[in-house]
């Protein structure tokens, strides 16, 4: 076989395109007896026959495993130096009523940065004081229904938002604790837009601002409760260099702020990767955590200072690799590619029934993925490929390369893995496609957390198409 000279350097061809790499599939996945995908012991065929396609299919284990081996590893990192840690799950990878459920059984908070966000927690039924708030433009009504509710933090990007809380709490009679979020300024070594910490960014109130900010707050003491300080550099990283020099520069602020008060907490917040394609090697949890824990414990003893209470902020590394999205392959294209050298070279597109709507993290980043067939196993000699959506821009691919048996053909089923977070969140009705269901999978049965949306929801938000006409009188 030889290679392709359009694939990139770091795409491996592989020895058996049927193998599951289990740095990128949940845990339950295989191949049962017919060779086709199997999640969480139902088959890709058998779930595309019931859901449709494109589907995104849910690992409920191997989320929950995830979620409660993510709190016990910073649990025992930082208790190993005598600190309480608390794990937030950062919901906007992926929230439905159920996910948040998983959560809190796992014994997370929740992490929530938007209204509707924490509409879908309270529906849940979870503690309003389990939760916190994020967001750099928290409109009024939201801030006043997050103290109304007794959210238990929100955490403060701007000045502003400091006498608009005090405005809510003094409204509802409440001490609303808050944590003030800080621009470390640490550049993460991930895309420019998944860095949250560079000067130049909207997020955050910037270090040599901090102080007076905290004072600010603290001067409304009869309605606001200064918790501590809120850090997040980014996300989708690997090096955790960045997480440690962030944790140094706030803990000196930190330092500051004590000898004129409490300053209970410190929360690093999140932005921990995993792995998209063959290759990728994010550390583990556990590792994150140890370095975190050792890092602030030896900062703290430098500083002379107790050690605070910490609490991060995961979300990808939790839901993201327990996250498969399925989908019918509809056309494919070979394509013959002039190089450099004058030679040429083929690439084949294969086209699926899905795409930017459902997948927006290719366009938006240049986010890499893996594909693999899931109907069917294949020895057919492997084919480099490009998986498209249906939608009509270039920019609509949801793999930029891989490898498939040469075989695939119209009517197959592949599936892309690690696909829990930030694809149903990010989804969207572009060309007015419906957006997939959401299925859970765990011991032989599916469950649906979100249905699929059908072209009825579309029109029905069209104020020119008339619903009593057509027998529907909602």
């Amino acid at each position: 076989m030889l290679d392709n000279p359009l694939a990139p350097l770091w795409l491996t061809r592989p020895a058996d395109a049927n193998v599951l790499d289990p740095m990128l599939w949940p845990s339950t996945a295989r191949r049962d007896g017919a060779g086709a995908l199997e999640i969480g012991g139902l088959s890709a065929t058998a779930l595309a026959a019931e859901h449709g396609t494109p589907l995104y299919v849910v690992d409920e284990a191997d989320a929950r495993v995830r979620a409660s081996r993510t709190r016990e590893a910073f649990a025992t990192a930082f208790g190993a130096h005598g600190a309480q840690a608390t794990v937030y799950y950062a919901s906007k990878a992926l929230l439905t009523t159920e996910v948040a459920r998983w959560m809190i059984a796992e014994g997370l908070n929740l992490d929530v940065a938007s209204g509707g966000e924490l509409a879908v927690a309270l529906a849940a039924g979870v503690d309003p004081v389990r939760l916190g708030l994020h967001g750099n433009n928290k409109s009024l009504a939201e801030i006043d229904r997050a103290v109304d509710v007794g959210v238990g933090t929100i955490v403060l990007d701007s000045l502003i938002e400091v006498d608009r809380v005090t405005d809510a709490a003094q409204r509802h009679g409440r001490k609303q604790a808050v944590r003030l979020r800080i621009n470390s300024g640490v550049h993460a070594h991930t895309h420019e837009y998944l860095a949250t910490a560079r000067e130049d960014q909207k997020f955050g109130v910037p270090l040599s601002e901090a102080a007076s900010a905290v004072r600010a707050i603290r001067a409304r003491a009869p309605h606001l409760q200064f918790r501590g300080l809120h850090s997040h550099i980014g996300s989708q990283i690997f090096v955790v260099d960045g997480f440690l020099e962030a944790a140094r520069r706030l803990l000196a602020l930190h330092a500051e702020l004590l000898a004129d008060g409490d300053v209970p907490e410190l929360n690093l917040g999140g932005g921990f990767g995993i792995a998209y394609v063959v290759g990728d090697e994010p550390p583990a949890i556990e590792s994150i955590a140890t370095g975190l824990a050792d890092a602030v414990a030896s900062v703290c003893r430098e500083l002379s200072i107790p050690m605070p209470a910490v609490a991060v902020e995961p979300g990808r590394t939790i839901v993201g690799p327990a996250g498969v999205t399925l989908y019918e392959v509809g056309t494919t294209k070979d394509v013959t590619v002039a190089l450099d050298d004058g030679a040429t070279a083929v690439r084949r597109y294969v086209s699926v029934d899905g795409g930017m709507s459902d997948n927006a993290r290719p366009a938006l980043y240049g986010a890499d993925y893996a594909v693999r067939l899931a109907s069917r196993a294949s020895d057919a000699e492997t084919v480099l490929v490009r998986l498209a959506g249906k939608h009509c821009e270039s920019g609509d691919i949801v793999v930029q390369a891989d490898w498939l048996p040469g075989d695939v053909a119209s009517g197959d089923l592949v599936a892309v893995p690690a696909t829990g977070a930030y694809c149903f969140s990010l989804a969207s009705n572009y060309n007015y496609l419906a957006r997939p269901a959401v299925v859970a999978v765990r011991d032989g049965a599916a469950r649906i957390l979100v249905r699929r949306e059908t072209e009825h929801d579309l029109l029905r938000r069209d104020s020119g198409y008339s619903l009593i006409d057509r027998g529907d009188t909602e």
